[in-house]
């Protein structure tokens, strides 16, 4: 049985991606054998998925102190609705395999991008972008730690006016750091092993001519409708409104980032901060063990926190600007803290000092 919400998150997704939304896609049974996917098969859209022909903007660093945002674009192939397989946890120690089959046939979304990006480091800060849309439609927690984000890279090197060389894949990377490290090094592999005369074997090539597909047989064709195709008999509880879900798209970090910089007179770059779109390449250089997932996402809900500064103080938006970017959450770093642990334990004697000390040529973050 098709998931209503699986396919309300696909349209939203495919929408906050510039997609074309297909009213009618069709499923399909991509069979193969592997110990994580019990039925021998998964349900796919292969011929024809839900949404196709979109792009994605995203902003990007020139040099080393973030100081300038250039605005770069990667096309989006297709969105495509499909089942999740099983997890394969690998026992090195044992020499065994298990499985773990909580997620086997779970909906599972699916972006498939076009060879637009260059470097491991836009690739990283492109699936950045992208989690902060899922997350901000509600499509997904887009958690990445948690396998609810992973990323299948598919690399190949050519020189510049040729084809693509033929692509290897690494699969399933779950952090932004890994896929940045990742993809270079898959490029600069190549590249070696080319210069020397060798061959790119393509595995996955191989793999996919052994993949056999078919209609599903128990899904008919999913019909969606617009304003101008629904029947004025509809009920609104059977069918999906395209226009009725674009009207329901939240603000997107583009335009959130947008209104930043319009509405406080901040510089890009800082509002890309505010808004978590900076990716760690490297974990911070402190004297203990970080985790990278709290070096990464310790800026998440520091929006928040500024404007509840903003609107409570009253303050310089300027000021309050340069308190929270530099000296709070450099306090946060330091402390290996993410905003909400910070401010939950200690809201109001935060805010307090912010208003105090956000104006001052030395400020101190709170608390210390």
């Amino acid at each position: 049985v098709l998931n209503r919400r699986c396919v309300e998150a696909a349209v939203m997704t495919g929408l906050a991606l510039n997609c074309h939304i297909n009213k009618k896609s069709l499923f399909d049974r991509k069979h193969y054998f592997y110990a994580d996917l019990p039925a021998g098969y998964q349900i796919t859209q292969q011929r024809l998925p839900i949404a196709a022909n979109g792009h994605l903007t995203y902003g990007t660093y020139i040099g080393k102190k973030w100081s300038q945002v250039t605005t770069k674009m990667v096309r989006i192939k297709q969105i495509q609705l499909e089942q999740d397989s099983g997890k394969s946890l690998h026992d090195d120690l044992r020499a065994q395999t298990l499985i773990d089959l909580n997620r086997a046939g779970v909906g599972l979304l699916e972006v498939v991008l076009e060879p637009d990006l260059c470097c491991g480091e836009e690739a990283a800060v492109a699936v950045r972008e992208l989690q902060l849309i899922l997350q901000a439609l509600g499509t997904s927690q887009a958690n990445m730690a948690e396998g609810q984000l992973r990323v299948d890279a598919n690399i190949s090197v050519h020189h510049p006016g040729e084809p693509l060389g033929v692509r290897t894949e690494v699969k399933n990377l779950n952090s932004f750091r890994f896929l940045a490290k990742a993809i270079d090094y898959e490029i600069q592999r190549q590249i070696t092993e080319l210069e020397n005369g060798g061959e790119i074997l393509n595995e996955t090539r191989s793999f996919d001519y052994k993949l056999g597909f078919m209609p599903e047989p128990n899904l008919p064709p999913l019909v969606l409708y617009d304003a101008t195709s629904l029947p004025s008999d509809a009920d609104s509880q059977q069918v999906i409104n395209i226009d009725q879900l674009r009207d329901m798209l939240p603000e997107l970090p583009s335009a959130t980032r947008a209104r930043l910089v319009q509405q406080y007179g901040m510089l890009p770059e800082h509002s890309f901060t505010l808004l978590g779109s900076k990716v760690y390449f490297e974990l911070p250089k402190v004297p203990y063990p970080v985790e990278e997932t709290t070096a990464a996402n310790n800026e998440v809900g520091l929006l928040e926190f500024f404007q509840n500064v903003i609107k409570e103080t009253r303050a310089e938006p300027k000021k309050v600007t340069n308190w929270v970017l530099n000296t709070f959450l450099y306090y946060l770093k330091q402390q290996n803290l993410a905003v909400s642990e910070r401010v939950q334990t200690s809201r109001s004697s935060v805010i307090r000092q912010a208003a105090s000390q956000g104006s001052s040529e030395n400020p101190k973050a709170p608390g210390y």
